[in-house]
């Protein structure tokens, strides 16, 4: 059959439209977006939308729809991501101003620092250098234990310890 006389809405055409852009217009979606669950939806989506208008759009412009409602596509969910991400910046800014740059929460937050740091530095040495390894540089109980040669066991031990006199200086941490 002549491709001008091709009718979109003929399930076979339809099928061969599929078959002949679906991964180009999949390839070109993940360019744009780099994520190719989105880029299928959207060429699942431009499919249904070339089915639902199939009456309007001829064979010969059946690439060129597709195109252009993918792209519009995506342009939409570029200029919704832009507005939500200025929604989210109004909101931080907000949050910020509003707590955490009060004077009382900046002068809050340098007390627990001291506290912290004295109850820190009240622990004994080996309680401080388990809990500073554990916490501060997120050492596992195991890397612990062979960076200080001694068993998991007495790791947990001086980790328990240090965490029972650090609640009893500045509560739960």
């Amino acid at each position: 059959m002549p491709e001008n006389k091709k009718n979109v809405c003929d399930e076979k055409v339809f099928k061969e439209l599929y078959l002949k852009y679906a991964k180009e217009l999949k390839q070109f979606l993940y360019f744009k977006f780099g994520n190719l669950t989105i880029a299928e939806d959207l060429v699942h989506d431009a499919y249904i939308s070339l089915w639902n208008n199939c009456q309007k759009v001829i064979f010969n412009k059946a690439k060129n729809y597709l195109f252009t409602v993918v792209n519009n596509a995506f342009i939409n969910i570029k200029k919704h991501e832009q507005i939500v991400h200025k929604h989210q910046e109004k909101v931080i800014k907000i949050n910020r101003s509003s707590t955490f740059e009060t004077p009382e929460y900046l002068l809050q937050e340098k007390e627990f620092h001291d506290k912290l740091k004295n109850a820190i530095d009240s622990l004994k040495d080996n309680q401080k250098e388990v809990f500073l390894l554990s916490r501060i540089e997120k050492l596992t109980y195991k890397k612990i234990a062979e960076k200080l040669n001694i068993s998991v066991k007495v790791v947990e031990k001086r980790m328990h310890n240090a965490l029972v006199i650090l609640r009893e200086k500045i509560g739960n941490i």
